[in-house]
């Protein structure tokens, strides 16, 4: 598979861009994701004009409206213009399959940015770049790089990122009714790992030739608003036990006492995700299923970057 284009904040990847020309290089990113994904940085300040070094800049409240202003001149104020360069960029990020943003910032800030109220600061405010650019763009998963340190955030933006690849790969093909449905079966289990899926199985019931587009428009919006809800233990153990149930009649009776058992361990923490997922593996081995093989569940992204070894 070749590598996934996704937008990130300049400074991440180790470019001298920020206000006292300093950088934010994040080594995971760097070292590990740089295997997988394309990078192609933003910097929406530097684009803007402001040079490095520069004046710093943060958030204001100004009659209930939110203002990215400088910080020891107020007159300059450039909200306008950070919003419009996200505008300019609509183009190249609609190429992209994700998005990594800096925290904090006042213009990449994914959320919780510092808003100012007189002289007191309230975490409650988006980078009027990244805000823009996320309306623009609602389908695209987008993260910031303190997040990416939890593991079950780690693994719920890159699992958004490669679905939304292969989505975007479906498109570039000759999208038919079958092809839709083939894609919603592979992912069924991702979906039930998140939310009920039926609601997105009774919309695919009524497509047809002649209402794809539409149907397909909504589905996808259905599923990257499914998959930004971080998947719980207990949610894991729901299809968990769900594929185990292909194997009821392969399994002698030691087997599934021993599959249970690994199971529930996972249930009370005890082993990660990847320990009854490896066993499953080994018994589809020899007992193959179609419909399992096929389920991006067992297998949503390369293994070498080792999500479910944390969860």
């Amino acid at each position: 598979m070749k590598k996934i284009p996704i937008g990130i904040s300049s400074c991440l990847l180790g470019e001298q861009v920020r206000f006292d020309g300093s950088h934010k290089r994040d080594a995971y990113i760097v070292g590990t994701l740089s295997k997988y994904f394309d990078f192609h940085p933003y910097c929406p300040e530097v684009a803007i004009g402001l040079g490095v070094p520069r004046p710093t800049i943060h958030l204001v409240k100004i009659d209930n409206t939110i203002r990215c202003v400088g910080i020891k001149n107020p007159e300059l104020d450039l909200t306008a213009r950070l919003s419009d360069y996200a505008g300019q960029q609509k183009k190249s990020h609609a190429d992209l399959c994700g998005y990594i943003l800096k925290k904090d910032s006042p213009s990449c800030g994914m959320e919780r940015v510092k808003v100012y109220v007189g002289n007191q600061p309230h975490r409650e405010g988006f980078g009027i770049y990244a805000q823009e650019m996320m309306r623009n763009n609602p389908l695209l998963p987008v993260e910031e790089e303190g997040r990416l340190g939890d593991p079950g955030l780690r693994e719920n933006f890159i699992q958004r990122v490669y679905v939304l690849y292969r989505w975007k790969q479906l498109l570039a093909e000759d999208l038919t009714p079958q092809k839709l449905t083939h894609f919603h079966a592979r992912h069924k289990l991702i979906i039930m790992s998140h939310a009920d899926y039926r609601e997105m199985g009774q919309l695919l019931a009524s497509l047809t030739k002649d209402n794809l587009l539409p149907i397909a428009e909504r589905y996808i919006f259905m599923l990257m608003n499914i998959l930004k809800i971080v998947v719980n233990r207990s949610n894991h153990v729901n299809v968990l036990q769900h594929i185990q149930g292909y194997l009821k009649k392969e399994l002698s009776i030691d087997d599934k006492a021993e599959l249970c058992e690994i199971i529930e361990r996972y249930r009370n923490g005890e082993i990660p995700l990847i320990v009854p997922l490896t066993v499953l593996k080994h018994h589809f081995r020899k007992s193959p299923d179609i419909y399992i093989d096929e389920s991006y569940y067992m297998s949503p992204y390369p293994q070498e970057l080792q999500l479910i070894n944390q969860l």
